[in-house]
């Protein structure tokens, strides 16, 4: 077992560069951080970034999963990332998409659309949780890597504000279903708009509590 994996066995639960600076002590030299959100969400697409950080330059302070911070601090990193990143990618696929090849299909095509829109390209990935065979490149992936890896939670945030700004330009489209609240995931409100309304175009029509005739349930935030 190589160094790299011995360290990426142990349970690290403080987020840091561990997992880039073995993979740099390899001979890597482009390592991105690749994350997704919306994956349990009852409409709009599955997005994905995947981010390069700048060993060179600051991280944005509190920087960390998106999921552990507030709105407000999750635009001012993602403001900073989009600065100072060697590179950031986004790839999404929408709720016909999802419906068609599955969700958990629908998470790695959108990964794999993120790291082909690197610029430069990443010689090695960080994946939360995920591997992606459609990407020929060295990777590894890490179970809670938002937490434990500054490139992975990059990635997240990213994802995350991209997701969040897109269901809000969606209310404008389509004020009943309240998207610029939920932004899509599963909610009191959001089911009883989805039983006054019917689904949308936006809907993933294959998730229960879409189609009426399946029961409704709470989706888990991503």
């Amino acid at each position: 077992m190589s160094e790299f994996q011995l360290q990426a066995a142990k349970q690290v639960w403080t987020i840091g560069f561990d997992f880039e600076d073995q993979a740099r002590s390899e001979g890597f030299g482009f390592i991105a951080g690749v994350d997704e959100v919306g994956r349990g969400c009852l409409a709009g697409p599955v997005v994905a970034a995947a981010c390069i950080l700048d060993r060179e330059k600051p991280l944005p302070e509190g920087l960390n999963d998106s999921k552990k911070l507030t709105a407000d601090q999750r635009e001012r990193i993602n403001s900073e990332l989009i600065g100072t990143a060697k590179a950031f990618g986004i790839g999404a696929v929408e709720a016909d998409e999802i419906d068609r090849i599955n969700i958990l299909e629908a998470t790695k095509k959108a990964m794999f659309l993120a790291i082909q829109n690197l610029s430069p390209a990443a010689d090695f990935l960080l994946i939360d949780a995920l591997q992606l065979k459609l990407v020929r490149l060295p990777q590894k992936a890490l179970i809670k890597g938002d937490s434990i890896s500054v490139s992975i939670a990059a990635a997240s945030i990213i994802a995350k504000v991209y997701r969040d700004d897109l269901m809000r330009k969606y209310e404008e489209q389509y004020p009943e279903y309240g998207f610029a609240g939920h932004k899509g995931y599963g909610c009191a409100s959001h089911f009883e708009a989805i039983r006054q309304h019917g689904p949308c175009s936006l809907h993933r029509k294959t998730f229960r509590g879409v189609v009426p005739s399946k029961p409704p349930e709470a989706s888990l935030l991503s």
